[in-house]
């Protein structure tokens, strides 16, 4: 599921967390967060993609909590593999996808069908 484009920006720049309540089937899922293009090229009409893994326990409402520091860039689902920095305060949209191999060890993966709900988001500020 992702959100529509926002009307201009989500400053996310006085938070360190996002914070999502989630009840999951024992899949790994992916958090995207897309930020204005400035990693890209400047011709490049994509946004930046932030991904981190989210393991939701089957079952059970539980609070995720996810560092922003723990977004990797991403390009078509790849890891960047360059040390850049999210502009959190260019905050254009997020995404919630399955992940289909790998992510969380004991996670299940693979084809076949799947499950999450997604009572609320939330920006936090931890430290």
């Amino acid at each position: 599921m992702r959100s529509k484009k926002f009307d201009g920006f989500i400053d996310l720049d006085a938070y360190d967390t996002i914070a999502l309540k989630m009840k999951g089937d024992g899949r790994c899922y992916i958090s995207t967060i897309y930020t204005e293009n400035w990693v890209n090229s400047p011709a490049q009409q994509e946004d930046n993609s932030w991904q981190a893994f989210v393991f939701v326990p089957k079952d059970n409402w539980y609070i995720v909590k996810l560092p922003l520091a723990r977004y990797l860039p991403t390009w078509r689902g790849n890891v960047i593999d360059a040390e850049l920095e999210m502009n959190p305060s260019r905050v254009l949209g997020m995404s919630l996808s399955v992940n289909a191999e790998g992510g969380v060890p004991g996670a299940r993966s693979g084809p076949g069908d799947f499950r999450v709900e997604l009572d609320w988001i939330k920006a936090l500020r931890t430290q």
